[in-house]
Parts: C-alpha cells; sequence; structure tokens
C-alpha cells in the first residue's frame, strides 16, 4: 500500500474554487490509477472523480462533471483535484485513493474496491 497525503481542503463561499492535492510515497506512483471520494455527514462515501495512471483519462462524478478537474504529476507523485463554482452540497471531507489500473479499473472505478490505499481526508466546507 501507498501512504497518500491530502492537503487544499477548508472553508469556501459558494462559487468560489479550492484545489486539493494529494502526495503519494511508499511505492511507485506509474501504473496506479488515482482517485477522489468524498464523504458528506451521515452519508456514505461517494465517488467524485479518477484518472488513469499516464492521465489520458479522466471520470467524474455526475455532479463533478463540468466544475471539478483531475489531473496528475507522476514526477511528483501527485493528483490535483481543481474544484470551481463550489456548491453548499460539495461539503464533505475529501479523500484521495489509488489502486493498481487493472483492466478490472475501467469497469468499477466508481467503487472502493480497486483502491487499496486511502488518505485520511481533508475537510471542504462550502458556505452560503
Amino acid at each position: 500500500q501507498a501512504t497518500l497525503a491530502e492537503s487544499g481542503g477548508g472553508l469556501v463561499q459558494v462559487g468560489g474554487a479550492l484545489r486539493l492535492t494529494c502526495t503519494a510515497s511508499g511505492r511507485g506512483f506509474s501504473r496506479y490509477a488515482s482517485g477522489w471520494f468524498r464523504q458528506a455527514p451521515g452519508k456514505e462515501r461517494e465517488f467524485v472523480s479518477a484518472i488513469t495512471w499516464n492521465g489520458l483519462r479522466q471520470f467524474y462524478s455526475d455532479s463533478a462533471k463540468g466544475r471539478f478537474t483531475i489531473s496528475r504529476d507522476n514526477a511528483k507523485n501527485t493528483v490535483y483535484l481543481q474544484m470551481n463554482n463550489l456548491k453548499p452540497e460539495d461539503t464533505a471531507v475529501y479523500y484521495c485513493t489509488e489502486g493498481l489500473e487493472t483492466s478490472d479499473f475501467y469497469a468499477y472505478y466508481r467503487r472502493e474496491g480497486p483502491y487499496d490505499s486511502w488518505g485520511q481526508g481533508t475537510q471542504v466546507t462550502v458556505s452560503s
């Protein structure tokens, strides 16, 4: 497993932006897809976005599409989530995750199963 550390969360007003950063250590970064999930109070953790190990394909939840952008820098073992036009319903703890990019990843990237490493989470609060 890798050790993942998120940063960049905070308090922002509606319509504002934040960029989350996740830095991985403990194993090679290449060949591992990365993703972001979030968990709001009283709700289950849900998929937000994922990116293939080479960065060529990105996936988004319906709520993130058009507002969030995932990217990665393999030279820095880092993945980013740029969040624009934030809404109160985006308030949650955001978790970075990664897992080996097998053929199953493309079918199951919205689920937690393909991922074997998780960060501690960073709080994002959007005030209205």
